[in-house]
């Protein structure tokens, strides 16, 4: 099926269901709000009993849009529909490069997150339209927030043949639920929240959802980029470490193809005429490998390819390789050494290309932006801390420039890429009500030239 035809098959189903979060919510919590009216327009809301030792409470308590626990109510309320829309996207395949699907999806995310009052546009890209989203803020004159995201999985077509989308002991499970169709869905659940509060972000949100974050961003990257001038900070959607604990800083990581040419010639005849490419790439693997090895970088040889039959000389081979480095000067001398390999034999060629590249996101010291995410979760009774990740991600290029950044606000779960991944359902409601109020609440002062 073409894209064009895939994506009016996903808005002619988003034009009937586009609202079901909204829906849900006014629905479901109108019972639940409180019983004193809520704060007129710059007013300060209510106190929260026992927070004033919480350190920042102070401009937290006086910023929530109403008492943390009915927050934390709604969410509750909201968490079923949020779970179903989350198994409702895991349901729609999109694996990077698959261009129509990921239209689809973009599609389908953008009538959700219209219904919660953003303004959504599609950004057309080669492998998969990008997505670019926008919520006005109470106060327009600040910085605006960016949240990054993706609708993109490392799961083939037909994955959900053998392994459908399933509820079961407290936990969903299926292809991309926790990377990251259950971020995407507490994102829309969150919003859809503060709309029934009758509540805008304290200040502009933007959300870029990429399409190709799985492959490493390579045209995703220029939207992310562009949409940092100005940010007073980013979000990222990714999943948190399994025990809840936020991301505070990540590896960087490349990719890399290694492809060799040799010479084709026939095995048994005339086998001293060949060059063998695929015995030149094992060779070259080996040198990887040790230089790899080096302190900080870490290698994993993903994909390997090349030859076409037993009968004849392997003419071309090559390799995908991932590579991981804890900092910016691994990074550097491993790429370095990568680009100077020669073949080890007569009539090989041997040529390194770099596919995508992240650069390292080191941990800060201080880290306003936690402090002011741990008070905010305090206030709403949940435990929150942080931890640098070892996987990477879009959160790396604010995070490597020095921009307050933060990421795993996504679903709470485990398994990402593997056969077991899956959420945790008790965990989807804290998480809206966090994120939630992260939106609506004034951000501190995070560095010497930020705004608000």
């Amino acid at each position: 099926m073409s894209r064009t035809a895939v994506a009016k098959t996903a808005a002619a189903k988003s034009a009937l269901t586009k609202s079901v979060l909204t829906k849900t919510v006014v629905a479901k919590t109108a019972v639940a709000k409180p019983a004193s009216a809520k704060p007129a327009a710059g007013s300060a809301a209510t106190a929260i009993p026992g927070t004033a030792t919480i350190p920042g409470s102070a401009a937290v308590t006086t910023a929530l849009p109403g008492v943390p626990q009915a927050l934390s109510t709604r969410a509750r309320t909201l968490a079923g529909a949020v779970r179903r829309r989350c198994a409702d996207l895991a349901r729609i395949e999109s694996p990077s490069g698959d261009a129509p699907r990921l239209d689809a999806l973009a599609e389908e995310l953008a009538a959700g997150f219209r219904a919660t009052g953003a303004t959504a546009r599609r950004e057309p890209a080669p492998a998969g339209d990008h997505l670019v989203l926008e919520w006005e803020g109470r106060d327009e004159s600040l910085p605006h927030l960016l949240i990054v995201g993706h609708h993109d999985t490392v799961w083939p077509v037909g994955t959900l043949a053998d392994w459908p989308v399933t509820e079961e002991d407290g936990r969903l499970t299926g292809p991309g639920v926790v990377d990251m169709k259950g971020g995407l869905a507490i994102l829309e659940g969150a919003l859809a929240l503060l709309a029934d509060l009758g509540e805008r972000p304290h200040r502009t949100v933007r959300v870029v959802v990429v399409s190709d974050e799985e492959v490493g961003s390579p045209d995703g990257r220029r939207l992310v980029e562009r949409q940092l001038r100005g940010a007073a900070a980013v979000l990222g959607l990714e999943p948190p470490h399994p025990d809840g604990r936020l991301k505070t800083a990540r590896r960087g990581s490349t990719r890399v193809r290694l492809t060799v040419t040799g010479r084709e010639a026939h095995a048994g005849n005339d086998a001293h005429d060949g060059v063998s490419a695929v015995d030149e790439l094992v060779d070259q693997l080996v040198l990887v490998r040790d230089l790899a090895g080096q302190p900080g970088t870490e290698l994993n040889a993903g994909r390997i390819s090349g030859g076409s039959r037993a009968n004849v000389i392997a003419g071309r081979a090559e390799a995908e390789l991932g590579l991981r480095f804890s900092t910016a000067e691994a990074q550097r001398r491993t790429l370095d050494n990568l680009a100077r390999l020669t073949a080890l034999r007569p009539g090989a060629r041997v040529r390194t290309e770099v596919l995508s590249s992240r650069p390292a996101w080191p941990e800060r010291t201080g880290n306003p932006l936690l402090r002011h995410v741990r008070s905010l979760a305090a206030a709403l009774g949940q435990q929150l801390d942080g931890a640098p990740a070892g996987g990477a991600g879009d959160t790396n290029l604010p995070g490597s420039r020095g921009l307050p950044t933060l990421d795993g606000f996504g679903a709470v779960g485990a398994g990402a890429h593997a056969r077991h991944e899956y959420i945790r359902l008790d965990q989807i409601a804290p998480r809206i009500a966090l994120l939630a109020a992260l939106l609506a609440v004034p951000l501190p002062r995070l560095r010497d030239r930020a705004e608000g």
